[in-house]
Formats: C-alpha cells, structure tokens, sequence
C-alpha cells in the first residue's frame, strides 16, 4: 500500500471571527445565475454562523444546508504542485459523521470548475478521493463541497496528501523560524506564543531564532512567559544592535546554518499574525519541491482581515520596481469575491521573490546564492529572490499559506526616513540585476519621484533620495561598513526639513487661514493620461518660480487628507497640513523657492552621474556580491567569529 504525506489539513478559526471565516468555509444553500456561462456560483451565506465551527478541524451543517471548501486557506492549489514538485496526485480524505452529501470539484485555470465526482454520506465513515494533477499545467484547484441530509452532518476532518510510494523520496528535514523584532515586544511575544501552541507544528519546528535588536526586550512582555513555556528548548532569544531587517534575518539564516539541523529557515515578520497550518503546508511543500525553492506566504490586511493585500509579486525588468504578478490585483476581498467566483486567482501566478513577512528559505540556497546584501530594509527581499532564480532556485508563493500584516499602503515609507532606502536599495539592486543597458527607465523614473517630492514640498523626502544615490556612487564597499550607522544619518538628515516634523493633532500647529480666493481649489484626482500628467507637472513646475506669499509660512493655508495628498494636488499650494497615511499625525509642509531649486538641481545632477556611470557601477556592484553576501563578511559585521 502507498504511504500517504499529509501536505495540508482541513483547518478552521477558533476565534469566532466572521471577518475571516469565510476564508476558511464558504457556507451556502442554493444556486444563483452563474457570473458568465461557463461558471456556477453558489449564493452568498445566509446562516453562518461562529457556533458552526466545533474545533480546529471540525465543522457542522444543520439539515438541508450546504458548505463549500472552495477557499483561499482550504481548498487545493492543484497546478502549483503539478508544476514545482515531484507529486503526480492528491489524496483528499474527509471523515464525516451524519447523513448528506460528499461533491469534489475542479477548476481550470480560466476559473471554469467542474464536479469530479460525488459521494452519499451516511453514519460515520472515512472516505478518500484519488485525484490526478497531471492537468493542471497554468492553472486550477481541487476542493469539495458538502450538503447535510436529514439530521445534520458533521465534518470531522478532512487533509490533502499526496503519495510517497512510488514518487522520489521527499528531502527530509525540520524548520528554524527567523524573527527580526525592534521594539514591538507585545506583538513578538504574541505570535511567539502562537508559534508554540500550534500542535500542526509539533513535528516541523526545530528552532525558533528572535533576533532582538530593540531597546524595549521581548523577554520583558508580560506575554513571554507564556510563549517561553509553550516552545521551552526550542526558542532563543539573541540581542544584537540594531541592523535592520536585512541584518536580523542574515543573523538567523548563519545561527540556522551553523546549528546544521534544519533543512529550511522560515523568516517571519515581528507585527504578524501567521496561520500555523500554512507554515506546515510550506514545509510540505518545499519538502517535495523537484529543485530546493524559495517558498513565500502571502499577506492578508491587519485591518480589513478578509483582503488578500499580497498575491504574488514581480519585478518588472524595464522600470525595475515591484507589481503583482500577471492578472492579479492587489486588495482583492475574498468575502465579497469568493475563490469560486475570481478567475485570475485560479491562475498559476509566477513570482521573481515573496515578501519576508512569511518566507521558507531552504538552507540549500543560502549555501548557493549567500545570504541577504546588508541593506538595512527594502529590497533585501526582491533581490534575493532575482539571485536565487538566477541561480536556478524558484520563487514560489504558495496559495494557503498566509500572515496578517499591516499592508504598505497604510505607511509613509515613500515619504519618510525609510525613502533613503528605497532609492539607493533598488538602484542597487538593478545594478546587480538588470538585463537593461544603464537599467533601461529606471534612472528617469528615479528623477521624476524626486521632482514629485519637490512638486508636493517634501523636501525632506527629496534630500533623503539624493543622499541615497550619492551613496551608491561610492560603490558596494560601504553596504557593510555603515550598516549599523547609516539610519542615525538619514534620520538626522530628515529632520532638518518641515516634512520631518509630524504631531498628532492639528490642534498643534498655527490655525489654518486661507490667504486668497482661488477661481477653484487644486483639484485631489490624480491625472490621467500623459497629457494630463505633464500638464499637472508643468503647472506645478512654473508654481514653483512664483514668489511665496506672504504669510504662507506663518499658518497653513489649507487641511489636507492623505488620500488627496498627490503631488499634483500639493504642487499648486504654498502652505499645507497633510496627514499621514496611518492617520497617527499631520506635517505642515511649506514651499520655499530656495529649497525647491536647490533639491531640483541635486536630484539632476546626481542622476545625470548614475547615468554616465551605470556600466562600471555595475561591474563593481556584480563582482562585489559574492562578498557582500557571504558569510564571512556577515560574521564580521554582526561581530561573530569569522575565522
């Protein structure tokens, strides 16, 4: 008989949170009219309740009601596994108790699902489906649906595994959780405990590594007792200054490898809420993997908790930036839009590298490709993922594997002290691996951002992206040397401008006064086209030669929202009080002509330098990887031994 590896359970929530069951159990009754010919959709809940869900894995449906799988945590992602590992099919079992009826289904990849096969339910019985993956080439899923008879029925539990008789054994091997924390000590401690609660990771767990570089220690939450009991020997806690993201996972990427136990450190972000199952169902995964791959989760909102923020991310090679992969949106709400009902999400989606808010790491590929460039944050992740897939390891963002995290679009990373790093960290990166003569449009669209500042009087933001690419001029030989010290200069950089100063109420600053009647007020909807864009930008441009008026310095002349703070809209004002994006202040940004014309020029100057100089930059940057990577200069620069 062939042994069966579980690779995925049946799981459910045990907090009674209808936010995010449905990404769990899609609770139906009858049909509605199909979204196109070729696609039947269930209608939507009606009697969903929290008191359905017994257990982890147990879930009851009252006489006559029906109950998908066909979920973004629960049903099977078939085509990723057809595509990247050694499985030729899975094995749905389900353990049900009661009368009703057992439906397996199927889709393509252009989201059409078929039924399979069906099954009576009645009493208490185990039942297991055999199912191919030998079509599902670019796309499509496996999942099932039950409908209770008379009396109710109970699922009990149900897993996907995928024999191991006949098929190329699995490599074998634990896993070693990474977490880099700075002064969030609550959270650490709370997903620590999570960690060490979740029985789906008895078996898979060796180590769980807290790299701790804050000033506010994890081990003082009045939560880590708890979590410290829950995972006894298996957790350490290491105290390091603090180097940022990029130095705190390189930090357990070298204690994973010199313990030699794990096969896969697993980096995880500090401010996360996992799903356990899905880190078990990464390690299944990478365990079966044909080649050793990059395996990464995607992210759900912190704050809307049914939004899959993140599917799979890519870098576009002509401007060299991040977007989502393919067809796939970003902000995507799975109980509004079901899995059944969205077919771009039964898509296999490509990814050049996944988010080091959840991702699985085989030790393999640290061995081959190195560890993180000392980058601080940004970019560490993107380009370790290019490196890798260039030399032969995937990148795969596995579906059902998930954290909840605060989504970029609630931050100001763009704008404050982090901007320094998401300039010089993605020149750099394009150094090392863009296919594109001088990097094909980054460098112009590198100068457009720093004149949009300019335009939205951010002249902190400006000065700070200067900085950056003044500093990739002066080659890879400082990436390690001022790791430790470049944070400290960039804050202090910052703070010398307006935009740096953000407090809490408006109440704060002088009261707001508009100086003069305007025919209309600048207008918050970003432009659209070319033409409308460059008209913005030369509108906003010639404001900026205009005298300031008077009074524009003493009091704000407007209130802005952040969500009307374009630049286009800033560009046209002298005076302004914009709130952040995660609503915690307001900055009173002034023009000034002087700052304005200063920023402008240094923006085109060191641009126009990176230009002319991109070919031997690169040469340096690709012949300086190696180092920057290894071991060695890791050791040296965390202050290990590196003999």
């Amino acid at each position: 008989m062939t042994d069966l590896d579980v690779v995925a359970r049946v799981v459910l929530p045990l907090d009674g949170d209808l936010d995010v069951l449905p990404l769990y159990v899609d609770g139906r009754h009858v049909q509605e009219p199909p979204v196109d010919e070729n696609q039947p959709v269930l209608s939507l809940p009606s009697d969903q309740h929290p008191d359905q869900v017994l257990g982890r894995r147990s879930y009851r449906l009252g006489e006559g009601v029906g109950a998908s799988f066909a979920t973004w945590l629960n049903a099977f992602p078939a085509s990723y596994w057809r595509r990247w590992t050694t499985a030729t099919e899975v094995v749905l079992r389900v353990r049900t108790t009661g009368e009703g009826v057992l439906m397996v289904y199927r889709s393509s990849a252009r989201g059409a699902s078929a039924r399979v096969t069906s099954r009576s339910l009645d009493g208490s019985a185990d039942h297991e489906v055999r199912l191919p993956l030998d079509t599902f080439a670019d796309g499509g899923w496996y999942w099932f649906d039950l409908v209770a008879g008379a009396g109710g029925l109970v699922l009990n539990e149900a897993d996907w595994s995928v024999p191991v008789g006949d098929a190329p054994a699995p490599t074998p091997g634990g896993t070693t959780v990474g977490i880099t924390t700075f002064d969030r000590p609550g959270y650490c401690a709370a997903l620590l405990a999570q960690l060490g609660s979740a029985s789906e990771l008895d078996d898979v767990l060796d180590a769980v590594v807290v790299v701790d570089q804050g000033s506010r220690r994890v081990e003082e939450d009045p939560g880590f007792p708890e979590a410290e009991r829950l995972l006894g020997d298996r957790l350490r806690v290491i105290r390091q200054a603090n180097l940022g993201g990029s130095g705190g996972f390189s930090r357990a990427m070298l204690e994973t490898l010199d313990a030699g136990r794990s096969e896969h450190v697993l980096l995880l972000d500090d401010d996360v809420v996992c799903e356990p199952e899905g880190i078990a169902r990464a390690v299944a995964f990478a365990r079966h993997c044909r080649r050793p791959t990059v395996v990464g989760g995607h992210m759900f909102s912190m704050y809307e908790r049914s939004v899959l923020h993140a599917v799979a991310e890519v870098v576009r090679p002509w401007q060299f930036r991040w977007a989502p992969s393919g067809p796939s949106e970003h902000d995507h709400d799975l109980a509004r839009r079901t899995l059944r009902a969205t077919p771009w999400l039964h898509r296999r989606l490509p990814a050049d590298y996944t988010g080091w808010w959840m991702c699985l790491v085989p030790t393999a590929v640290l061995r081959d490709v190195g560890l993180s460039l000392p980058f601080f944050i940004k970019w560490d992740d993107a380009e370790f993922g290019l490196r890798a897939g260039a030399a032969g390891h995937p990148t795969v963002s596995l579906p059902g594997a998930a954290v909840w995290h605060v989504p970029w679009t609630d931050k100001d990373d763009s704008t404050d002290w982090q901007a320094y790093f998401h300039a010089r960290n993605r020149i750099v990166a394009a150094l090392l691996h863009s296919r594109y003569d001088r990097g094909g449009r980054l460098v112009r669209e590198s100068l457009l951002i720093s004149v949009k500042h300019v335009l939205a009087m951010q002249y902190g933001a400006a000065a700070l992206r200067t900085r950056a690419l003044r500093d990739v001029l002066r080659g890879p030989d400082v990436l390690h040397a001022e790791l430790g010290s470049a944070l400290g200069e960039v804050r202090a950089l910052r703070a010398r401008h307006p935009d740096a100063h953000v407090r809490p109420d408006a109440e704060d600053f002088a009261r707001v006064t508009p100086r003069r009647r305007r025919k209309r007020d600048p207008d918050p909807t970003r432009p659209t086209g070319r033409v409308a864009t460059l008209a913005a930008g030369a509108a906003g441009l010639l404001h900026q030669v205009l005298p300031v008026p008077p009074g524009a310095h003493d009091a704000p002349e407007v209130e802005v929202a952040a969500a009307d703070a374009g630049w286009w809209s800033l560009a046209r004002l002298d005076s302004a009080l914009v709130a952040t994006a995660d609503g915690g202040g307001l900055a009173w940004l002034r023009r000034s002509r002087g700052d304005a014309g200063r920023a402008l020029a240094e923006a085109v100057d060191v641009h126009r330098e990176l230009l002319a100089r991109w070919p031997e930059l690169s040469s340096r940057y690709r012949g300086a990887l190696p180092e920057l990577t290894g071991e060695y200069a890791w050791r040296r620069t965390l202050g290990l031994d590196a003999s």
